[in-house]
């Protein structure tokens, strides 16, 4: 297996190179393996079958002068997904991952996308394309040509040229989610991804043994980058599946972890809450995890209760609380930002609810906590140490937050994108120098304590009440544990 963390800073290295050298290397070994159902029906992709399959799908894109031109990628996810991905890097062309809705629900945020992205291609399957042109097209009129990937010649490979592209190339438009504006498209570069992958890799403490089982949607920074591309960096094996087929049976996730021996996995907290919830006694009898080394969680706030109440459920099965793994990312730092040690049980930090609510920390011992003599107690997990270089900042004076002061988080470093997408404006206010780095302003709350960084919310989401800040999320749990009848991840707190 090549080693690409001296290379991650090169000029001339990109993404490109990574799958090559894997190619050459370790040609047919398994890169990516599919399960179909989400169990059994298995379908392989090699690193020199991939290879082969970028080579094709870019030289049809080239004679169009494709070079620095967007191409939408609207899959299911599944391996053509991932040859369309690396089809686009090996002609130059900027990917822009889109998720495509079922037939009931409207096109509104592909249309959104596609237009911002001002995408000269659309790149799907031959019957995802015929499912599509049976709908309303006419805001997609910009679009050059729509080409299904999975009916193309793979003699097409010979045509392929190497692109003349850089580690300052953009690769990637990763859309944000949208859910408080429109969708804005973070540019990622190669050096970007090489240095985030680099990060993953040594902070995971993936090896060549290392194997990764990933059911989170590929369009997503998470299923991407850390599902995707990271096994590739690594040069170890990944076995995926739809979040369909996990949403469908829980017990497909740990299942697949139990039979193919799986050392990475993860999710957000909604996930594990799921597995509590909808595995029963008789299938966790039937699961192994002890090959199970990191239990990565992320992408929404971590409750210590549901990593508790998970370890227990899953002790039988094999199941190490030291696993988990809390770590905190975002799109503009193209993925992982902190984490803490592999191995080591996560760090739960018990504050005063009141004294958040003023944007301070105060920290209990087990004296105090739930006390009826002090205020409402509330335990936060630990993201561990920022990797790069990480300040906690009071957003409206810009000075400085002290320890165990609440402020915005702001991060620098070579993971931190370009920006948005053609937002100037935006970019002005979210990425500026600070101290002679280039800082990107998180929009997320979060606090340092012993060097360890927890996260209480964003800034965006708080809701201030008489005067006092409170966290949408704390309201939302505290319904959800008040009757039996009411299902985790299933309200929403707003003013």
């Amino acid at each position: 297996m090549a080693n690409f963390l001296s290379l991650s800073s090169c000029s001339n290295f990109t993404f490109v190179d990574v799958l090559r050298e894997q190619a050459a290397n370790c040609a047919h070994q398994t890169g990516y393996c599919f399960l179909q159902d989400g169990e059994t029906q298995e379908v392989h992709l090699s690193y020199a079958a991939l290879d082969q399959r970028a080579q094709s799908i870019a030289a049809m894109l080239q004679p169009f002068k494709a070079q620095g031109e967007r191409a939408l990628l609207l899959y299911l996810p599944g391996l053509e997904y991932i040859a369309a991905f690396f089809g686009c890097l090996y002609a130059g062309v900027i990917a822009v991952p889109a998720y495509l809705p079922r037939r009931n629900q409207n096109l509104s945020r592909v249309e959104t996308i596609a237009t911002d992205a001002q995408a000269r291609f659309i790149l799907t399957t031959k019957a995802l394309l015929s499912e599509i042109q049976q709908r309303d097209l006419s805001s997609f009129a910009a679009v050059e040509h729509w080409i299904p990937t999975d009916s193309m010649d793979s003699g097409l490979a010979a045509d392929w040229r190497s692109p003349s592209i850089t580690a300052e190339t953009l690769v990637l438009l990763q859309y944000t989610s949208g859910s408080t504006a429109q969708p804005k498209g973070v540019q990622i570069t190669h050096a970007n991804l090489l240095h985030n992958s680099a990060l993953i890799y040594q902070k995971f403490e993936h090896s060549a043994e290392s194997r990764g089982m990933i059911w989170l949607p590929p369009y997503h920074d998470m299923g991407l980058i850390g599902g995707i591309l990271q096994p590739l960096y690594g040069g170890f094996p990944v076995t995926l599946m739809s979040p369909v087929a996990f949403l469908q049976k829980p017990i497909r996730w740990l299942k697949a972890i139990s039979h193919y021996r799986g050392t990475t996995s993860g999710a957000p907290n909604f996930a594990y809450d799921l597995c509590i919830a909808k595995i029963s006694a008789e299938q966790r009898a039937e699961l192994d995890l002890s090959s199970w080394e990191v239990a990565f969680t992320g992408a929404e706030p971590i409750r210590a209760d549901t990593l508790n109440r998970f370890a227990a459920a899953f002790a039988p099965c094999g199941f190490r609380s030291a696993a988990f793994y809390p770590c905190y990312g975002l799109a503009e730092a193209t993925l992982f930002v902190s984490g803490g040690q592999k191995a080591l049980a996560p760090k739960p930090l018990a504050v005063s609810v009141t004294d958040l609510q003023q944007h301070q920390v105060v920290v209990l011992d087990s004296t105090q906590i739930d006390s009826t003599e002090t205020h409402a107690t509330q335990t936060l997990i630990s993201c561990g140490q920022g990797i790069d270089r990480l300040v906690i900042m009071n957003p409206e004076t810009q000075a400085r937050c002290k320890p165990n002061q609440v402020g915005e988080i702001w991060v620098a470093g070579r993971s931190v994108t370009q920006g948005y997408w053609q937002q100037p404006d935006t970019n002005s206010q979210t990425f500026h120098m600070f101290e002679g780095e280039h800082f990107l302003r998180t929009g997320d709350l979060g606090f340092l304590n012993q060097d360890e960084l927890y996260i209480t919310g964003r800034i965006k989401d708080t809701l201030i009440i008489r005067g006092r800040n409170y966290y949408p999320q704390d309201i939302e749990r505290t319904v959800e544990q008040s009757h039996a009848a009411l299902h985790s991840c299933s309200g929403a707190a707003f003013t």
